[in-house]
């Protein structure tokens, strides 16, 4: 739902909310997991420019602008979620982005949003920025 909507955003920049329950009326989404995903969608769109800078320094040969915009939407929604959500430990975040790459991107997609993610992992780790990477360190 999340990245569906991110997708959406990339090619019609328009308000989130819109878009988010634009697509839901089309899609007939479980509403169980409606709340979630409407968290991921608004926490991406906020933070979209610090998102973005952390993207842009572990892809040095990439500028974010040349990226699928699918991937570019799934890399912003994996980092949002290293960085925000507490109850989501960062390894299972870069393992949910890869499931995602695997569904909507292309055949290169997941080695290229693995090593994307891998360099902020490893970056936002070595500075201390993982709230949750407790669980992580040893896996």
């Amino acid at each position: 739902m999340a990245l569906q909507t991110l997708f959406q955003l990339e090619c019609d920049p328009r308000d989130p909310m819109e878009a988010f329950d634009s697509l839901r009326e089309s899609m007939h989404w479980a509403e169980a997991r409606v709340d979630f995903a409407r968290k991921l969608v608004l926490g991406v769109q906020r933070t979209k420019s610090d998102l973005d800078l952390l993207i842009r320094r572990a892809s040095k040969h990439w500028r974010l602008e040349r990226m699928a915009m699918v991937d570019r939407s799934i890399l912003r929604l994996a980092v949002y979620e290293m960085l925000h959500l507490e109850d989501v430990p960062p390894k299972v975040a870069i393992d949910e982005a890869l499931e995602l790459a695997k569904r909507f991107g292309a055949k290169e997609s997941g080695a290229f949003i693995n090593g994307v993610l891998d360099q902020i992992y490893n970056d936002l780790l070595k500075d201390g920025r993982l709230k949750n990477a407790g669980s992580d360190v040893s896996s």
